[in-house]
């Protein structure tokens, strides 16, 4: 490019903010709809959903920027019919495209330069909410319109490949995704260790090759509860899958050592004390997260049950639908986190594989069941009760073949982890692709 065709300018000079702010409740935009955001792709969502926020106006043909986000792409051109409205978090504008193109501008604010113009001229750079009163003084350095849209098409071009590899990736993520649930319910059906079954078989009695004497000894070790309603038998009508004849099917209730119960939530504080509870996200991706856990100014006596201990299940009685009956094993220390309310806890018979139950309760089959019981707003917190998570059904293969079928999830698992971590490699090279064409292409020139 012509380094005499640029010229530096300030945003302002081809942006002009939209003027007036509303309270939430002004009937001069009760009519209309609101802009709910901007996603990184530079689509707008809109929504009918109230906000306690003040408001602002945008207009068909405005340029809408996203003030928290600007810098990842939230900008985008107002297409819509009639004006909608938008929290102050967002700020809208009328646009000249005779002195810069449009298309030109929305990379730009994606490219490491306009970055570096924001951390050289705004106090706090890209941490700051971008507002008009900083983004428009910016000074940039720009060509002329022609070159711009040279810039473009080469930016599309390479944009374009970039996004047909990047929903290749997704594809891929896709796959290990359904990879890992097949996985699982292989496992769960008996199919990963018929081989296995060849060789060993009915030992009457011994828990490690008879289910019904694994069972009945579990049941001798339950701690009854005499308020603790009955299980219901499972009818042929409730078995969702064959299992293998030397199975069988129970009820989560049925090798638990007690009823679960659910956790206690005091109000958290912003400063360290003796005593952590979990957050949520420590069980909802399936794996206990040990860094997930706030601070609570109250003393929990040491011999209370809100105190986990290594090997409690954690199951989230409330959260948005896709988590809610999500469970983690606690493998922490003990007495080191007590739980909330929105979690329940329960401990599985020392006699059976912790693991297994585990890979059962996180399957698309135990997901599905919790998904469906779940009660309340589908779109707030929905929730799961005891009864629901007791009366879970689960195969329940003898005791040998339980740790037989864990190897070989672990096994056959770990390869589809290193796929995924290949997949992520894969991830961090796109965007660092994308953000080297946006870095040539919008190099400061002097």
């Amino acid at each position: 490019m012509n380094r005499t065709s640029y010229t530096k300018v300030k945003i302002s000079d081809f942006l002009t903010e939209r003027q007036g702010r509303y309270k939430p409740d002004d009937v001069k935009i009760a009519v209309y709809k609101r802009l709910e955001k901007i996603d990184f792709s530079g689509t707008i969502h809109i929504s009918e959903k109230p906000t306690k926020t003040d408001m602002i106006l945008v207009y068909p043909g405005d340029l809408v920027i996203s003030g928290i986000n600007v810098a990842k792409g939230a900008v985008a051109v107002y297409q819509g019919q009639e004006p909608v409205c938008a929290t102050i978090h967002y700020s809208s504008y009328i646009f000249d495209d005779k002195k810069v193109d449009l298309e030109y501008f929305k990379y730009f604010v994606k490219s490491p330069s306009f970055v570096s113009a924001l951390q050289q001229q705004v106090k706090g750079g890209i941490k700051t909410e971008i507002k008009p009163k900083h983004l428009l003084p910016l000074e940039i350095t720009i060509p002329n319109l022609e070159t711009q849209r040279q810039i473009v098409k080469q930016v599309s071009e390479n944009f374009k490949r970039l996004e047909e590899l990047n929903e290749e990736i997704e594809s891929q993520e896709t796959y290990t995704k359904r990879l890992r649930q097949n996985i699982l319910q292989n496992a769960i059906e008996g199919k990963l260790t018929v081989e296995w079954r060849k060789t060993h078989t009915l030992e009457k009695g011994n828990p490690d090759f008879d289910v019904e004497a694994l069972f009945e000894q579990v049941q001798k070790e339950k701690k009854y509860d005499r308020k603790q309603k009955t299980l219901a038998p499972i009818t042929e009508e409730e078995m969702p899958f064959e299992i293998p004849n030397s199975w069988k099917w129970v009820r989560l209730g049925e090798i638990i050592n007690e009823p679960p119960k659910n956790g206690y939530s005091p109000k958290s504080v912003n400063f360290a004390t003796s005593t952590k509870t979990l957050k949520l996200g420590a069980v909802t991706y399936g794996i206990f997260n040990p860094n997930e856990y706030k601070y609570i100014n109250e003393i929990i006596p040491r011999d209370s049950c809100y105190w986990l201990k290594n090997g409690d299940f954690l199951i989230e009685r409330s959260n948005s639908h896709e988590y809610v009956g999500i469970c983690a094993i606690y493998d922490g220390k003990d007495n080191e986190f007590i739980y909330p309310d929105l979690l329940m806890k329960f401990r599985v018979n020392e006699l059976l594989s912790e693991k297994l139950i585990h890979k059962i309760l996180i399957s698309s089959f135990s997901r599905k069941y919790f998904m469906s019981k779940a009660k309340g707003a589908q779109k707030t917190m929905p929730k799961i009760n005891q009864e629901t998570v007791v009366n879970a059904m689960l195969p329940l293969p003898p005791l040998a073949e339980q740790k037989e079928i864990v190897a070989k999830i672990e096994s056959l698992l770990s390869k589809v982890t290193e796929l995924e971590e290949q997949i992520q490699e894969r991830k961090k090279l796109s965007g660092l692709l994308m953000q080297s064409v946006l870095k040539n292409a919008f190099a400061p020139q002097e």
